[in-house]
């Protein structure tokens, strides 16, 4: 199992972490041009025992692409790395994800340690073991399955991120606390996301982590269970195509946010799903998130969008995870449209939109 560090001091961390891989080759650290900025000072004093390589490429997940993928495996050749190298991944899930495959791919497999950011990167990209790059106009369509060893996660970064990236990543803390439980749940409604202070969103944090680090433990290679991981995304997913059809963007946490509202609203209509609980999320996420930027007109493109999501057998199915109540999951749940437009209805009206 992928071994997790919280800690409040992600520099003393990685030293101890170091220090008990003593890894034999030359060590490198990959960082966008943010995170080399903003992130690598912060982990610097870790660093004193070895002279790492800094490998940085463009920031932004439209540099997810085969070209950094290259110029990585460029750096980490030209630079003398061999299969006893060790690659220290520190960004958010862009970086993770693109460091994490040419770790897995160079010399047929190199070790490393992933370093989130983020809080999105660190509850959702960083931990499972899922790592790739985007490729043909399409997210994430070439990858392998290869766990870093150690993760270490310390909500010391995000002081440096602004509110919208601290709701992102807040919306997968919802979901993971949606699938563990009604406690996690209740946890989780008691944080402000975005004026949180890092020890305030440590533990909700440290709780989010282990809930996925348990799915993905029992499931490593999303043939089950772990597809509970896909609460909110079916809509989320829509609505980021949405968005990205009109040339705007929404944050993949926001639009899970809003993803789970709708899923919940399904699962009232198909599971009994307590409207309570239906209602203290809707509220919430009400309070704290901007409102979806789409009307009844859309619910069409919507669907559409949602007919080409990969996770259904065909385009006649969609496909959704629902929950009879927070805890209890049900996967591979097929919803027809006009159920999906009586969802979309409700959710906006539960959001006020």
């Amino acid at each position: 199992m992928q071994r997790l560090f919280f800690t409040s001091d992600p520099a003393a961390a990685l030293s101890e972490v170091l220090a008990e891989m003593a890894p034999e080759g030359r060590i490198f650290i990959l960082a966008d041009s943010n995170t080399a900025t903003l992130c690598l000072p912060v982990i610097e004093a870790g660093l004193k025992s070895c002279e790492p390589e800094i490998i940085v490429v463009s920031e932004g997940d439209a540099n997810k692409d085969l070209d950094s993928l290259a110029a990585v495996w460029s750096s980490l050749s030209g630079r003398g790395a061999t299969r006893r190298s060790l690659l220290i991944n520190l960004g958010g899930g862009m970086v993770t994800d693109l460091g994490g495959f040419a770790a897995a791919t160079f010399k047929r497999g190199i070790r490393c340690i992933n370093i989130p950011t983020t809080l999105l990167g660190a509850v959702d990209a960083a931990v499972g073991g899922k790592t790739g790059i985007n490729f043909d106009g399409l997210k994430n369509e070439i990858g392998v399955f290869a766990p870093a060893e150690t993760v270490i996660v310390s909500s010391e970064f995000y002081s440096t991120l602004p509110p919208e990236e601290l709701l992102s990543g807040y919306g997968e803390v919802l979901k993971h606390a949606l699938i563990d439980s009604p406690e996690a749940l209740a946890a989780a409604l008691t944080v402000d996301p975005a004026g949180a202070l890092p020890s305030e969103l440590a533990p909700v944090l440290e709780k989010s982590v282990r809930i996925k680090q348990e799915i993905v433990a029992a499931d490593p290679f999303e043939q089950g269970f772990r597809r509970a991981l896909n609460l909110g995304h079916t809509a989320a997913h829509a609505f980021e195509s949405l968005a990205m059809s009109r040339g705007k963007r929404v944050a993949h946490g926001v639009a899970v946010a809003h993803g789970i509202i709708v899923d919940m609203v399904l699962s009232k209509l198909l599971k009994d799903f307590p409207s309570e609980t239906l209602h203290c999320v809707s509220t919430f996420v009400r309070e704290h998130y901007p409102a979806p930027e789409f009307d009844c007109s859309d619910y069409e493109t919507l669907i559409s969008f949602m007919r080409h999501d990969k996770k259904n057998t065909s385009s006649d199915h969609i496909n959704f995870t629902l929950l009879r109540r927070p805890g209890a999951v049900e996967i591979d749940c097929i919803v027809d449209t006009k159920t999906i437009t009586a969802a979309l209805d409700l959710m906006r009206d539960l959001l006020g939109v």
